[in-house]
């Protein structure tokens, strides 16, 4: 590189990601930047966790997708191999929703398609939103490594489900029964306990008179129950009361006539029972809800299940309610109660109410027959795993939620009624009724030879397959059955190191994969589980489609820039928090970018008749500067080996736009301005390297403007996706030139505060007094830096004496106190001196309108009891900060007009 010659580099003028982003991203996968590169140390892998397949990426994905994307790019950059496996999710519920929906309006349904036609046309849903995801992922520019791309029904996936059910089944870990599970009438199938989302809502308390079958048990004649769901009494098979309520004593052993139907049922004592509660007497239900299923397994109680699949009552009530939708039972169920005088009374309350987690049907409970897995020895492996810190999640508070789950857990219902997903593998004798799993499809029935084999028509849960998504993915199970095969990704690569998700699917999924990674390949599938939060609006409310609130990331991509998305999602990622965003928040990211852009672009447009200097030498602001850079650098390699990705953020806006924007760039024209050939050529080289740095730092977080403009620095070569990430060195650090630096900082920021204060042109130079209180190194490093000073400040004639703290001021300045030393700044020969009067002192009256309005405000009790914490605190920043400006603008008025201003300052000073 020495003797270089430079030429003039023309970036555009203005800043437009959309004029390269799309070539640099096609210009990474050509040159095969994605795969994992030759490397010493342990592999970095992430598998993406998958979108469903059924649409578009929400905002969401686009956080999610943003902080993986940095994490890959700086381990990458690390030189370790890395693999980020993308992939979708079959999503069974949503995307057989999508088809179903897609057949209504034609008119159809999947039974008239019949199951063949109505899965392949399915399949071909799936491949047009599929292209689309894949589209939307690199448009965020993901570097995910597209070549080992994965789906949850490719062959090598179906595979995995089917060895895991059929090793869970040969282990006792799985079971098929009649039980009461959650039912979605709409969807047509069982779901899981985590797929119920539960929320307030308004309902009613029915009570209702059970007449006694034997007259005089109790003074009344009847038992009064109540129960938010009328309908559900024509399913009771008993009244349950306290042993040791004595209300009841009588009636235990007795039986109740059942309104509304010609059955008894039995009261039956359970301590299940809050005697205080009501009236102390529960209906029980087996067959629609959990606990009376409980208390009547106790009791050896019938259960009767009075719904069919779809959500009506079936023949096992009454004959004038059966055919009616549960809505229209309760109410016909209502009427007939007070026709009959069984209606007692009822009372408005919320109540918590479970919806489908798809639909948002109202869960029924539902007895019917279902496959489950033994969670229980699964979770107490998963448990332990953590217990010797095999797991560290991040932010550390996650741990208690995943320890409460694991020992709380219940049985996993896994079987659908879907025709879309994963089938199970059973297949029942018609001949003997023998039940066979297996791992290839039978022809015979191992028990009888019956050759007349049925298979289960259900399908699995669709986090079957996506618990095992961190090793399917890389090959498992045929990996392990191959074991010659030592290169491939499975022996590579697993386990994986890290899981960034969203905190509201610990349960369905996180949780899972660690059970399933330690069941079948006998280690966690990953070390570090960070868990980022939601995105809200402004408001606080989570984004929905039903609030209109949410946004479009590729929208937002087309308006500010992939980059922009991703930046502005990293500063506003704190860990434990929600992120509260609307459309502006990311001008952020975009004005960070441009700031990026058009620094870079003066520094490539003055290059003309410069030559490259090989190690040249460095004077102070460039040691500065690189300490700076080498500050920059450790605190963002801490920030994302922790998964802070606001401090890496906040450090890198902070580095670039501050110290090498704002002090560094600007001194550098002290020497491109006024230096020799040999200065010029110096400090350009140094300028070009320190960028070329600052690129590398920056990547992770803004790929392709970094890349975009790497790519133009004349003395790098290769990619930047690819360049080594800039590493600490100790030996950077000049804590006596920083020191110094931030004296001259220091004084440079008075003298700018005060000529923007008395609105001094930026041409106009004005002359400035240092009185430094010793000629130490700090005094000595300005006294050497005046030239630089001046140039900062906009400096006319600078003196610099030694002199101690004095009362007198030179006629027609302002006194500035900083570390160490007095300035004074000769406003008087910038100024009209009766002009900035009037503008001080109509600043200062002003100010004390504001100041006297919030210190009111702050005095009221009734704001500071009912406001918010976080506003109270504003208020008082606020009034802190205009106290503090008005005593500055009082002192100018002071030092400038001494005596002729006495009322105004005294006023000011009173405050």
């Amino acid at each position: 590189m020495k003797g270089l010659k430079l030429h003039k580099i023309e970036l555009e003028k203005s800043f437009d990601p959309r004029s390269f982003e799309d070539r640099i991203y096609t210009q990474w996968q050509e040159q095969g930047a994605f795969k994992p590169q030759e490397g010493s140390g342990t592999p970095y892998v992430v598998v993406i966790p998958p979108p469903n397949v059924t649409g578009v990426l929400h905002l969401g994905h686009g956080l999610n997708i943003s902080l993986q994307d940095i994490l890959i790019r700086f381990h990458r950059m690390r030189g370790v191999p890395v693999v980020w496996v993308p992939g979708t999710d079959h999503a069974g519920i949503a995307t057989q929703n999508v088809v179903e929906k897609q057949l209504k309006a034609q008119g159809q349904s999947r039974h008239d398609l019949g199951r063949d036609a109505f899965i392949q046309k399915t399949w071909h849903v799936k491949e047009a939103h599929h292209e689309l995801i894949s589209r939307q992922i690199a448009r965020m520019g993901a570097s995910v490594d597209w070549s080992r791309e994965r789906f949850t029904m490719d062959a090598g996936l179906s595979q995995a489900v089917r060895e895991v059910f059929v090793s869970l089944y040969e282990r006792k870990l799985l079971y098929k029964g009649n039980y009461l599970v959650n039912w979605c009438t709409s969807c047509g199938t069982a779901l899981s306990d985590d797929e119920v989302e539960h929320e307030e809502l308004p309902g009613k308390l029915y009570h209702i008179r059970y007449p006694q079958e034997t007259y005089g048990d109790t003074p009344q004649g009847w038992v009064e129950i109540a129960t938010t769901r009328p309908e559900t009494m024509l399913g009771d098979t008993a009244v349950a009361v306290h042993p040791e309520d004595p209300r009841y004593q009588a009636l235990i052993g007795k039986s109740l006539v059942l309104p509304l139907t010609d059955r008894r049922i039995p009261v039956v004592a359970d301590t299940y029972v809050d005697r205080a509660f009501g009236t102390g007497a529960v209906k029980i239900t087996p067959a629609h809800d959990p606990n009376d299923w409980e208390l009547a397994k106790r009791h050896d109680l019938p259960a009767i299940s009075i719904l069919t699949p779809d959500g009506r009552l079936n023949d096992q009530v009454p004959q004038r309610y059966r055919g009616l939708r549960v809505k229209a039972a309760r109410e016909a169920v209502l009427v007939d109660l007070k026709a009959g005088g069984f209606w007692e009374k009822e009372t408005a309350i919320t109540h918590r109410v479970g919806h489908c987690y798809r639909c948002h049907t109202v869960i029924e409970p539902f007895l019917s027959e279902q496959w489950f897995v033994r969670m229980q020895p699964l979770a107490e492996k998963a448990l332990a795993a953590w217990q010797r810190g095999e797991l560290i999640f991040y932010p550390r508070k996650w741990e208690n939620t995943y320890r409460h789950w694991l020992e709380n857990i219940r049985d996993w219902c896994i079987s659908r009624q879907l025709w879309w997903g994963h089938r199970i593998p059973a297949w029942y004798c018609l001949s003997c009724g023998n039940t066979i799993v297996s791992r290839q499809d039978p022809s015979v029935c191992p028990s009888c030879g019956g050759e007349t084999l049925k298979q289960d028509p259900d399908v699995l849960d669709t986090w079957f397959s996506s618990w095992l998504w961190p090793f399917s993915t890389l090959g498992w199970p045929g990996a392990v059955q191959d074991e010659t095969a030592q290169t491939n990704d499975f022996h590579r690569f697993y386990p994986t190191t890290a899981l960034v998700t969203a905190y509201d699917i610990i349960f369905f999924w996180v949780s899972r994969m660690i059970m399933a990674g330690l069941e079948f390949t006998g280690t966690v599938p990953f070390r570090d589980i960070y868990i980022h939060g939601l995105l809200r609006d402004k408001q606080g409310r989570k984004m929905s489609k039903s609030l209109g609130n949410g946004l479009d990331p590729l929208e937002l991509v087309d308006q500010f820039g992939a980059d922009a998305l991703k930046f502005t999602l990293a500063f506003l990622c704190a860990h434990g928090q929600d992120l509260l965003v609307d459309k502006e928040s990311f001008k952020l990211g975009s004005k960070f970018a441009n700031k990026l852009w058009n620094a870079s672009r003066y520094i490539l447009m003055n290059l003309e008749h410069r030559t490259f200097v090989e190690d040249p030498r460095l004077n102070p602001v460039d040691q500065w500067i690189y300490a700076r850079l080498n500050q920059a650098v450790k605190t963002m390699t801490e920030a994302f080996l922790s998964y802070r990705f606001n401090d890496a953020a906040a450090t890198a806006y902070d580095y670039f736009w501050n110290d090498f924007c704002d002090w560094y760039v600007e001194a550098t024209k002290l020497s491109l301005r006024t230096g020799d050939d040999a200065e010029k050529d110096r400090a350009t080289t140094v300028l070009l390297e320190v960028l070329a740095e600052s690129l590398r730092l920056l990547h992770p977080l803004l790929p392709f403007i970094t890349e975009a403009i790497y790519e133009h620095v004349p003395h790098t070569h290769g990619l930047l996706i690819t360049a080594p990430y800039p590493v600490y060195d100790e030996a950077r650090n000049v804590p006596e030139i920083e020191q110094n630096i931030a004296l001259l900082q220091e004084l440079v920021r008075l003298v700018r505060t005060l000529r923007s204060e008395c609105t001094i042109a930026p041409e106009k130079k004005i002359p400035v007094l240092i009185r430094l209180s010793s000629l130490s190194a700090p005094g000595v490093f300005l006294t050497e830096n005046r030239e630089l000073m001046q140039l900062l400040a906009g400096i006319g004639d600078l003196t610099i004496e030694q002199s101690e703290p004095s009362l007198t001021r030179p006629s027609g300045s302002i006194g500035l106190v900083g570390s160490g030393f007095e300035a004074f700044v000769y406003i008087a020969e910038a100024v009209d001196l009766d002009v900035l009067k009037r503008t001080l002192t109509k600043a200062i009256e002003k100010d004390r309108t504001f100041i006297a309005g919030l210190q009111t405000k702050l005095a009221n009790e009734h704001f500071l009891k009912n406001a918010p914490p976080d506003l109270v605190k504003g208020e008082q920043l606020k009034l802190a900060d205009a106290l503090q400006r008005t005593e500055k603008l009082a002192a100018y008025m002071r030092d400038l007009f001494r005596g002729t201003d006495h009322d105004v300052c005294a006023a000011v000073a009173s405050r």
